[in-house]
Parts: structure tokens; C-alpha cells; sequence
């Protein structure tokens, strides 16, 4: 069944855009776009999206917004947001980033995806990479440099592997991909 998708942005060049990108996808049904936050409770309650995918930067009451409706909510940054505002989302998309990982961090960030997966916490092959990475000592920056994704990307692998391991340190997470094999104390040094 296809995952029904909210655009929350009040630039139509935007939504045009990500509709476009979207489009002829089998994961996803696009719905209507909301341009205004002020509506926002009522579009939702009315439509019943899987995945808002929404700008931070309006003024929503996101964590409301989630707690009362079974939805995922997914950032679209463009402009600089503050780290702790996006604490608030299942995942972010940066509009610099490729069609292929915007739609893998809806599909990841997708209520359904979360439901399919109960009791197979596998990570991704993107977040494998990232882990690998991640446990080499590098940074968000240079996760992002490295794999041709924007530091919100990172992040966002970031958060899903925390939740998926239930491990929150990067002393922990290197000790996970030891385990897993994933590297060696060789890359380590």
C-alpha cells in the first residue's frame, strides 16, 4: 500500500519541485500540498498522512503534531536550522540531496517501513556506511564529504541507527560494527 505523503512548504517552486522528483514513485501517494501552517491540524485530522514532510522552520507545535496522529514527520531544510529544532523529526531531507536519497529517507522515515521491519532492526546499507564511518573517529562533515550527502542526511542515518541498535554512543557503535564485522581494530588506528 503506498504511503500517503503531505508537502508542508509555502514556496510553490519547492513543492513543484519535490512533486516532481516523487512522481511515478510506487512507495509514495502525494496529496494535495498544504502552503499554510495555520491549517496544518485540521489538513492532517482531514487527509491522514503517513509522512508530513515539512520546512522547521513554521510555526508548528511538532511534537503535538506527531503525538496526536500516528505520522511520521520528516524536516525539509534549505536554509540553516538549528540542530535541537530538528531533534523533533523522524528524519530530515536536504534539499541539496540526491532524488535517490531523498526518497530512501521517506521510505526509512514511512510508519510503514517502521511497522514492516518490527523485529528486524537490519541497518540499511547507507547506514552501514555511515556506521563505518562513524566508527573510524570521523565527523558529520566528513561522513557527509565521504558519501556525497548533506550533514542532515548524516544525521538523520545517525538517528536511525541509534534507534535501530538502541546504542547511543560512538564508543558503543564502534564496539557494534567490531561485532558485526563491519570493521576491524586495524581500520582503527
Amino acid at each position: 500500500m503506498k504511503q500517503r505523503l503531505l508537502i508542508v512548504e509555502p514556496s510553490e517552486l519547492i513543492i513543484e519541485g519535490l512533486k516532481s522528483i516523487l512522481e511515478g514513485q510506487i512507495r509514495f501517494k502525494v496529496l494535495e500540498p498544504e502552503m499554510n501552517a495555520d491549517q496544518l491540524a485540521k489538513r492532517v485530522l482531514a487527509s491522514r498522512p503517513d509522512i508530513v514532510l515539512i520546512n522547521p522552520t513554521l510555526p508548528v507545535d511538532f511534537a503535538k503534531l506527531q503525538g496526536e496522529h500516528h505520522l511520521a514527520l520528516v524536516a525539509l531544510v534549505y536554509q540553516y536550522v538549528e540542530r535541537e529544532a530538528l531533534k523533533n523529526f523522524d528524519a530530515v531531507v536536504d534539499i541539496r540531496d540526491s532524488r535517490a536519497v531523498i526518497i530512501e529517507t521517506l521510505a526509512q522515515a514511512s510508519p510503514g517501513e517502521a511497522d514492516a521491519g518490527k523485529g528486524s532492526y537490519e541497518l540499511t546499507k547507507r547506514e552501514t556506511a555511515v556506521l563505518i564511518q562513524l566508527a573510524q573517529g570521523k565527523t558529520n562533515k566528513e561522513i557527509a564529504d565521504a558519501l556525497n550527502v548533506s550533514v542532515h542526511t548524516v544525521i538523520s542515518h545517525r538517528k536511525n541507527i541509534t534507534h535501530k541498535t538502541g546504542i547511543k554512543s560512538v564508543a558503543g557503535l564502534t564496539v557494534y560494527a567490531m561485532l558485526n564485522n563491519l570493521i576491524d581494530e586495524s581500520s582503527l588506528l
